[in-house]
């Protein structure tokens, strides 16, 4: 069953780019958390997002908000993506896609008439209790940035 808004994130542990292990359930109590799934390293698209995501990182981290990029490239792509961008949040390393398919977002997708299976660029907003706050699928890059940072600006206001 694919993560849906209201439900409890599932939790995860990851490799990341930054050389350390990553668990979902670290930032529970206190951080939100801007988790995404993305296609892959270092493409048009995917680079637009993770460098909308830095750009933003400063605004996200005021609002007790941390990010955390997760797609199917190993941690050697990943390490030359966030060098060359200057990330400044870990992307989280998911080779055998155990996250992606828990999150439904490793789904059969569509290009020229050939069906192949890969990641639906996703985003989910997890708030501090654990509980997804709020989920994008099939995200668009222009603006999306912008959307997270106004849906969590949103949430804060009402907690």
């Amino acid at each position: 069953m694919p993560a849906e808004e209201g439900k409890k994130a599932r939790d995860f542990t990851l490799e990341s780019s930054t050389g350390e292990k990553i668990s979902l359930k670290n930032y529970r109590g206190e951080n939100w958390v801007v988790l995404y799934f993305y296609p892959k390293d270092d493409t048009p698209g995917c680079t637009k997002e993770a460098c909308d995501f830095r750009d933003r990182s400063a605004e996200l981290k005021k609002m007790g908000a941390v990010v955390l990029g997760v797609s199917p490239d190993d941690l050697k792509k990943h390490g030359k993506f966030s060098e060359k961008y200057d990330l400044n949040f870990p992307l989280l390393s998911d080779v055998d896609k155990k996250v992606c398919e828990a999150y439904g977002v490793w789904v059969e997708k569509s290009m020229y008439g050939r069906k192949y299976m890969g990641v639906e660029r996703s985003t989910f907003l997890v708030d501090p209790d654990g509980k997804i706050a709020k989920a994008w699928r099939k995200v668009s890059v222009t603006d999306h940035g912008e959307d997270v940072v106004k849906t969590l600006a949103e949430k804060e206001k009402k907690d």
